[in-house]
């Protein structure tokens, strides 16, 4: 019987890997991935059994590890980003979890890597510095309407806000009903961080405003993060301040 691990990978380039990242993948006989992740750290899985599949096919995916793992290999499921982080950690433990116990591997534990919202706020400079919610807007395995309403939610409370799958070629409408939600409740000069592809080539950064972000440039690839009502624009950088003004009131 073998064993069977999860690894978030950063978000892009091997120099925002974990050392244990990269450690759990140097040890594995067997990589498994969404096939352009793997292409992202191709060096580390040479010589090794890999098994790389499409967008949408995770749950194949993840039987498949599970089925290597059982046969002996020391399987690595590798996500973007950080596994625990609408990643593959849920669902490789649901199905571990299912198995007979006689016919079960090894579970090596999610080993948790760089977000994607970690590699922008950085890029960004400091737009998460307070509480912040954190939300995807894809509706593939969500519907529309819990989407929609946790937006209201995290607009409502004042939460600084991080959208993940803002964008894509069949999604458009989503993001344009967001930026309306938020516009209720926050002042349309609110700034507004775009990062795609952080990390990765192409990396592109911007900073516009919730009155106007939606005529930027987003993808799948983007991270959307919307200011809260403390949120501030200082050249280059946004930064939400901690609240350390109450301490020294002339900061």
């Amino acid at each position: 019987m073998g064993k069977i691990s999860v690894v978030g990978i950063g978000p892009g380039s091997t120099d925002d890997m974990t050392y244990r990242a990269h450690r759990t993948i140097e040890e594995a006989t067997a990589v498994v991935g969404y096939s352009r992740y793997i292409q992202l750290i191709a060096d580390l899985v040479e010589g090794k059994k890999v098994l790389d599949t499409g967008m949408t096919q995770e749950i194949d995916r993840c039987r498949a590890a599970l089925e290597e793992a059982a046969a002996g290999e020391n399987v690595v499921v590798i996500s973007s980003g950080d596994a625990g982080i609408y990643g593959m950690a849920g669902l490789v433990l649901e199905l571990l979890m299912k198995m007979d116990e006689d016919q079960r591997p090894a579970f090596g534990g999610v080993i948790p890597g760089v977000s994607a919202m970690s590699a922008a706020a950085g890029l960004l400079g400091a737009p998460i510095m307070h509480d912040f919610a954190v939300i995807s807007l894809s509706d593939l395995l969500t519907p529309w309407e819990l989407i929609q309403e946790r937006a209201e939610l995290a607009a409502k409370g004042d939460f600084v806000t991080v959208l993940y799958n803002p964008r894509s070629h069949k999604r458009v409408g989503q993001i344009q009903a967001v930026q309306e939600i938020f516009l209720r409740e926050r002042a349309p000069e609110t700034p507004v961080g775009i990062v795609t592809s952080a990390s990765r080539e192409g990396e592109n950064v911007v900073i516009s405003t919730l009155g106007a972000f939606t005529k930027e440039d987003i993808n799948m690839f983007s991270i959307v993060i919307i200011g809260n009502s403390k949120t501030k624009q200082n050249g280059q950088w946004m930064i939400t301040p901690r609240g350390y003004q109450k301490r020294e009131p002339g900061l």
